[in-house]
């Protein structure tokens, strides 16, 4: 019997250790998660489309003319297809979330493989663009999640810093100095445009301190890149 729940242990631990990548480069090294890229900083906003948030982003990315990746769930693109036409129509990235925005973890491997197939083929049918990047919902993966990921040729993402914009006692200012205060080359920032798996209104928030981030970024002396 208590071989039998060490071994159940163990393996636990190995399904949960790719969900450790968020919060400690020790993980996400190791396994190739990439959160930082070669140069530029990349503007990453997560959740959408949404029919409010994410034109109120939109407009202020074209006002600053900086181009972003939006890693879209598919549930939400045929909520919204017109708003995730707009994004690629403005120029921006698209990229996978997924298609219904669960945690990994909790989903088999079979299942996993069917979101991802289904939030992909749902995001190229709206947008035209056959996405390469994914980044999982709450940034957790699982070993099967990983693998099916890289099985499809794309690359598991997820970010240096984030503006913790999800929650209800989010502001501008915390948003824009949590994600960007000493902001450097290679970061990857993380935002969300939409509201569906976070506080209510969450989004405006997020719209009020993106051009804190904006300037924040160009006062580094930085230029944004989009993820491939």
């Amino acid at each position: 019997m208590r071989v039998a729940l060490a071994a159940g242990t163990v393996a636990a631990g190995a399904w949960t250790v790719p969900a450790l990548a968020p919060l400690t480069p020790l993980v996400s090294r190791p396994l190739a998660i990439r959160t930082t890229i070669e140069r530029g900083v990349a503007l990453t906003f997560d959740d959408g489309p949404h029919p409010q948030g994410t034109p109120a982003i939109l407009e202020i990315l074209a006002a600053a003319n900086v181009h972003a990746t939006f890693f879209l769930v598919g549930e939400q693109v045929l909520r919204s297809p017109t708003v995730a036409a707009e994004i690629v129509a403005a120029g921006h990235a698209v990229a996978v979330h997924g298609h219904r925005h669960r945690n990994l973890l909790r989903i088999s491997p079979a299942g996993v493989a069917s979101d991802l197939d289904r939030a992909h083929a749902v995001i190229a049918d709206v947008t035209g663009q056959a996405a390469n990047v994914h980044r999982p919902p709450y940034g957790i993966y699982s070993w099967p999640a990983l693998n099916n990921v890289r099985a499809r040729g794309w690359t598991p993402t997820l970010w240096s810093r984030w503006g913790r914009d999800w929650t209800r006692r989010a502001t501008a200012h915390s948003i824009a100095s949590t994600v960007a205060d000493g902001v450097r080359d290679g970061d990857v920032l993380l935002l969300h445009d939409a509201d569906d798996y976070s506080a209510p209104g969450s989004w405006r928030a997020t719209a009020a301190a993106l051009p804190r981030v904006l300037e924040a970024v160009a006062s580094a002396g930085l230029d944004f890149a989009q993820l491939d």
